[in-house]
């Protein structure tokens, strides 16, 4: 779970908004840029995010992916946006020998994808219609673009699983235009997270693991790989992915980091 954190300093006006979508919570944080151009943006952002919704969720009996795994659709008949997705977890599979995963229980299940893709997808929207800066939070998930203003880097706090509040560490987008932090773990949703090979909830000595790198899309991939992994296997793992860094905390309150993490704490 990654929490915002306040920086000091002067800032562009700054256009904000709260939105439940997808089961969790979305805040916006939209920096620069022609006020109501960013508040049409927005509206047109979170549009976006409740149509990802009804076009992909599993909870929802007339969403596609719905529609798909009962036989009443298939995948030449969904909207544009479901081939990307496969497309997309079909190369994180790859990348991750499996242990990220399209399925559950064998029907096509882009869980695992689809909010950080989402999530990503809204901040770039954001930017693209004149924002300076863009803070996207996905129920923990945060994609970052620019910055809250001169000088002034977003920062994104991680919680500590295992002191209820507390704070792991807090991740830097200083020296960068863009950064994304995303976090998978027990603190918030129990055991979610499966292992493919058995389709079980994973048997993991992790609480949590927090992946930092350029984009959303991939970084939410990783974490919930990773997790899957367990601590020693899921570090050297995420060591050999360029441009990606990881805190990873176990049960036993070891906190196991990427050689290149200490670079984007502050």
């Amino acid at each position: 779970m990654a929490d915002a954190v306040s920086t000091s300093g002067e800032a562009p006006a700054a256009v904000r908004r709260v939105e439940e979508i997808m089961g969790t919570v979305f805040s916006f944080d939209v920096r620069g840029g022609e006020p109501d151009a960013m508040r049409a943006a927005l509206d047109e952002a979170v549009a976006g995010l409740r149509r990802a919704d009804a076009v992909f969720s599993t909870y929802r009996e007339d969403s596609q992916v719905s529609r798909l795994a009962r036989g009443e659709l298939t995948f030449d008949g969904c909207d544009p946006e479901v081939a990307e997705v496969l497309e997309l977890g079909t190369e994180a599979e790859r990348v991750s020998d499996g242990w990220f995963s399209l399925r559950y229980a064998g029907s096509f299940d882009p869980t695992g994808i689809v909010k950080g893709w989402a999530t990503e997808r809204a901040a770039r929207a954001l930017l693209a219609a004149g924002a300076s800066g863009v803070s996207v939070n996905g129920g923990g998930d945060v994609q970052m673009f620019g910055a809250p203003g001169p000088e002034r880097p977003w920062r994104v706090g991680i919680a500590d699983p295992l002191r209820p509040g507390g704070l792991a560490a807090v991740i830097s987008a200083a020296g960068v235009d863009r950064l994304a932090v995303a976090t998978s773990g027990t603190a918030e949703r129990g055991d979610h997270v499966l292992d493919p090979r058995t389709g079980r909830s994973a048997v993991t000595d992790l609480v949590s693991v927090t992946v930092v790198g350029p984009s959303l899309t991939w970084a939410d991939c990783w974490a919930t790989a990773a997790f899957a992994m367990g601590a020693r296997a899921g570090l050297a793992w995420l060591e050999s992915l360029p441009g990606v860094e990881a805190l990873l905390l176990t049960a036993g309150d070891e906190a196991l980091c990427t050689a290149g993490l200490p670079s984007r704490l502050g």
